[in-house]
């Protein structure tokens, strides 16, 4: 699969933003590839371990979320993972059809039940498309048109879409930027980055306790906890 040049040395290998993680359960688009090869040497290695809580501990937003929500002039949503809580606000008049394609996701529930299954620690941690047991999930809708050249940056907090190397590829799939990616943004037809769409507007803590779990890397881009971390369930709240 073609791969997006990165300026860092340590992703020249396969790059992108693009993770088509065809070594776990089948060629659905998760960010960016980055090296091929499985990390396991002989035999299969690990899969992640069941997460300990299993059920969510709540099914409604906390009123810290609620309040952030309110004070935004955006439309938001609330996402319960098993490392806390995170609340978003959504770009709509940047990436209408990406927040429009993230909101369908949303009201068919596709998003509950399902895996932050990449920690690529200081750099992304991507979920949407793997539910536990690393079993990977048929996107529902097809891709949306690439809305990366809205002038909003990758930067530490911002919610993106992944997507294959085709830049009209993404379906399901997005990523929180734990640090300035600025490297995934928009620079012209021939490297076109990734759509941010949204950013942390409360949780940002959550985020960074995703960013530091144990991990174990399935090959050099295909990096996943070594306990499941779930996302119990995405919520619209205005």
């Amino acid at each position: 699969m073609p791969l997006t040049p990165f300026p860092l040395a340590r992703w020249l290998p396969a790059l992108g933003l693009l993770l088509s993680l065809s070594g776990c359960g089948g060629g659905v688009e998760v960010g960016f590839e980055v090296g091929g090869g499985g990390g396991g040497g002989s035999g299969q290695p690990p899969q992640p371990q069941p997460n300990p809580q299993p059920q969510a501990p709540t099914q409604s937003c906390s009123p810290a979320g609620l309040a952030a929500s309110a004070q935004s002039a955006w439309p938001t949503a609330c996402l319960l993972t098993s490392s806390g809580e995170i609340v978003v606000e959504l770009y709509d008049s940047y990436a209408p059809q990406t927040v429009a394609n993230f909101y369908k996701y949303i009201a068919a529930g596709f998003y509950s039940n399902t895996l932050i299954h990449r920690v690529d620690r200081d750099f992304v941690v991507q979920g949407g498309g793997y539910a536990p047991g690393m079993w990977a999930k048929t996107p529902l809708y097809a891709p949306i048109p690439l809305e990366s050249s809205n002038g909003l940056s990758n930067l530490r907090g911002t919610l993106a879409m992944a997507r294959r190397s085709e830049p009209d590829s993404a379906t399901s799939q997005f990523f929180f930027n734990v640090v300035d990616n600025r490297s995934l943004d928009y620079q012209g037809p021939s490297s076109p980055g990734y759509t941010v769409f949204g950013r942390i507007i409360s949780g940002l803590n959550t985020l960074d306790a995703i960013n530091v779990v144990p991990t174990y890397s399935y090959s050099s881009s295909d990096i996943r906890p070594r306990t499941e971390v779930l996302v119990y369930w995405v919520q619209r709240l205005k």
